[in-house]
């Protein structure tokens, strides 16, 4: 039963903001996220003061109080701190959705800053510290495989995935297709670390092993410096700022039973991504959209077999079929389904994710440098595995 007076609102991304993208800032965590909180604020023509919510990752080291005095925030009404790496990136928009849609927050400033490559290597074999904070405190299913030679995230994929791959027959080649077109997205967006940069299918083919016979060095995301921000207010609002609003119809989360953030081989199925399943489950329920609504996706990548079992997993084809769908070209800037196309976490950078969130927006806008012509972009789903959202124009 609804109180008197209280309406549902939609909420709507009204600002994005980024640093460059880099190995070296050169300056703090705390100071890359002002920099791209205050260009998200920018953009969106919101006074920073405004914010009265704030929400990031568990491994953000930029604290909310910190930030805000750094942002002159007057009166922070929530905050909050998504766990998990990257697939926190979507479940940030679902959070700041559900604010906004409740009457708790006006204005909710989404953020994930960090020196990975310059000041630590998420792709190196974790410190102890690290390793308890993503086992569990010590207690998670880490704990079981490192001391057996798992003990970088690029392993923890490799395992992740080689049952998918060995059912479904997809090769190391195969996964080159996707690897080639998200850098050539990168050869053409000026913000990518790769820009100008394209590959061959032999290149990728002729980059070290990581992982034998699963991954090579090609199939792997870059470790970055950078920041990336979101400004999330009402649709309402939005429509009266800079930029043309992009609506959140929808946004969701799903951890199943027995499922991890990155260890993910407990569950019974280890040819499926069952946490992406179970939020498009939600989130076509939530909607009433279907795969065919979607004009293109931003999905996360940190590894490249992670794209291929999104793609099953949001019914844009058939379980083992999304290898074919890749190489047939359904997923180039004129295929049915153009992808990453600021050239993902293998061409642009490695911002956990949230600078796929940003490009999900600009295509809405229609504002990408890789823009869908083909037909007009009316739905971007983004997903992050966890979760996952559906950007649409108004």
């Amino acid at each position: 039963m609804s109180r008197p007076g209280r309406t549902f609102t939609e909420a709507a991304i009204a600002g994005i903001g980024a640093t460059e993208f880099s190995k070296e800032s050169g300056r703090s965590e705390l100071q890359l996220a002002a920099e791209c909180s205050l260009a998200a604020c920018e953009d969106a023509g919101v006074n920073p003061a405004d914010i009265d919510g704030m929400i990031t990752f568990t491994i953000d080291n930029s604290d909310e109080v910190t930030l805000a005095r750094c942002l002159g925030v007057k009166d922070l009404a929530y905050t909050a701190r998504i766990p998990g790496g990257g697939a926190a990136a979507a479940a940030t928009i679902f959070q700041a959705m559900a604010l906004v849609n409740a009457g708790v927050c006006k204005n909710v400033l989404v953020w994930r800053a960090m020196n990975e490559r310059s000041q630590y290597r998420f792709g190196q074999n974790p410190a102890q510290g690290q390793m308890s904070y993503s086992a569990g405190n010590g207690t998670g299913s880490l704990l079981w495989c490192v001391p057996f030679g798992a003990m970088t995230p690029a392993s923890w994929g490799a395992l992740q995935t080689s049952r998918y791959m060995h059912t479904y027959g997809v090769s190391n080649r195969d996964l080159g297709y996707l690897a080639v077109q998200q850098r050539a997205y990168a050869a053409t967006n000026p913000k990518a670390w790769f820009y100008e940069k394209p590959i061959t299918l032999e290149d990728h083919q002729n980059s070290k092993w990581i992982q034998e016979p699963w991954l090579r060095l090609l199939d792997c995301c870059q470790e970055s410096d950078g920041g990336q921000a979101l400004l999330i207010t009402s649709l309402e609002r939005a429509r009266d700022l800079r930029q043309k609003p992009v609506k959140i119809s929808g946004a969701c989360q799903s951890i199943p039973y027995n499922v991890e953030v990155i260890s993910n081989y407990y569950h019974d199925d280890l040819t499926i991504m069952p946490e992406a399943w179970g939020t498009a489950k939600r989130l076509y329920a939530q909607t009433g959209m279907q795969p065919s609504d979607m004009q293109a996706a931003m999905l996360y990548e940190a590894f490249s077999p992670h794209a291929l079992m999104q793609l099953e997993a949001f019914g844009f084809c058939g379980k083992g079929e999304a290898k074919d769908f890749i190489k047939s070209g359904e997923i180039a800037i004129d295929g049915s389904l153009p992808i990453n196309t600021h050239g993902g976490l293998l061409g642009e950078a490695y911002i956990h994710g949230m600078n796929s969130m940003a490009e999900g927006v600009r295509q809405v806008r229609g504002t990408s440098v890789n823009q869908v012509k083909k037909r007009k972009v009316e739905n971007v789903l983004v997903s992050s595995g966890m979760a996952g959202a559906i950007l649409s124009a108004v």
